[in-house]
């Protein structure tokens, strides 16, 4: 699978004669809410509807978004998500993503979808990890814009990856693609506690999390699923939550096919993202979180150890930005044909 060029940053191909319609399912968590402040302010997009991830929900506000967007959050509606949208992002749970998705693509509406219901290929691991999710409507396609621009041009649904995955992902696929990785990979990742959702819980109070750092999911998180299914090879995730209110650090450690030396890693990695717009290499500055914040960059630094063949690769990012709602703009953009960064820079 390799990665593929997208648009040079530089080429800005003509904005369309109107702006598209979009609305958003789900705008009240953190995702949503983050959607709702990119999508107001987008060059091309006009929001039509922001709507709650219920259907019994009452009307509300959004203080925080007063002056960039005063319009009002309404229970969720598909019938009105399908007359007042071309294009439909979903930050919903994934039981109620698998239903609305499905339902929206068969009534001609494009979907961005933010949960992890459409993300499964395999039927097997589909329905253990997200058994709502029956079958998968045709027409969607993995949204990775970094390696899936061609095929998101033309999707129908695009399925936008997990945080944990994008962050993995970008720092391994074009290494894995160009046969410079031996064996099982190790993912040893950090998420601020806005990864857990909006929902709150015994792990996400904050006298259990402030001042602590917990390891969580070990060989059940369903982002392993995920990122083996990209990667095509075994992989050992283990996520944490650490005591931040967003990003990712995930330090990840591979091993290298034999006489595989640092500038093989740095050229192909170069190479790779020679023309995206969002994924910045350090080399051998590491990045950190707050470099990140905030932004829908994805940072990646890395370390070779030539005489042993060992490799480790951090890679930093906003999980509610480029791990969620900028990478699902990011997808917006490439479906419009429109210069990746619109809405974003």
């Amino acid at each position: 699978m390799a990665i593929a060029a997208p648009r040079p940053v530089g080429q800005t191909p003509a904005a369309p004669a109107a702006r598209t319609r979009v609305a958003i399912a789900g705008a009240t968590g953190y995702a949503g809410q983050e959607l709702v402040r990119l999508l107001a302010r987008h060059p091309a997009a006009m929001l039509t509807a922001a709507m709650s991830s219920g259907a019994t929900s009452a009307p509300r506000p959004m203080p925080a978004l007063a002056r960039i967007w005063d319009g009002e959050i309404t229970p969720l509606n598909v019938d009105r998500l399908a007359a007042d949208a071309d294009v439909v992002f979903l930050a919903l749970p994934e039981a109620a993503a698998a239903e609305i998705g499905t339902a929206l693509v068969q009534r001609g509406v494009r979907v961005i979808d933010l949960s992890g219901a459409f993300r499964i290929r395999n039927d097997a691991d589909r329905q253990r990890w997200y058994p709502a999710t029956t079958a998968l409507p045709a027409g969607v396609v993995y949204g990775l814009p970094e390696r899936d621009g061609d095929a998101i041009r033309d999707a129908k649904l695009v399925s936008c990856p997990g945080c944990y995955p994008t962050a993995a992902l970008l720092a391994l696929l074009p290494l894995a693609d160009a046969g410079l990785l031996e064996g099982s990979v190790v993912v040893d990742a950090k998420s601020g506690v806005s990864g857990a959702g909006k929902t709150p819980s015994e792990r996400t109070h904050f006298s259990e999390n402030h001042g602590s750092v917990a390891a969580y999911g070990i060989f059940s998180h369903r982002h392993t699923a995920e990122i083996e299914q990209e990667l095509e090879r075994p992989v050992t995730f283990v996520p944490h939550l650490v005591p931040l209110d967003r990003g990712i650090l995930e330090t990840i450690y591979a091993t290298l096919r034999r006489g595989t030396i640092e500038a093989h890693v740095s050229d192909t990695l170069q190479r790779a993202y020679a023309s995206a717009p969002f994924v910045r290499l350090t080399g051998a500055a590491l990045p950190e979180i707050k470099h990140v914040a905030y932004t829908n960059f994805c940072d990646i630094g890395w370390k070779v150890d030539e005489p042993t063949g060992r490799l480790v690769l951090v890679s930093v990012l906003d999980n509610l930005l480029k791990g969620a709602a900028g990478q699902g703009v990011q997808n917006l953009n490439i479906v419009l044909g429109l210069d990746e960064r619109a809405g974003l820079i």
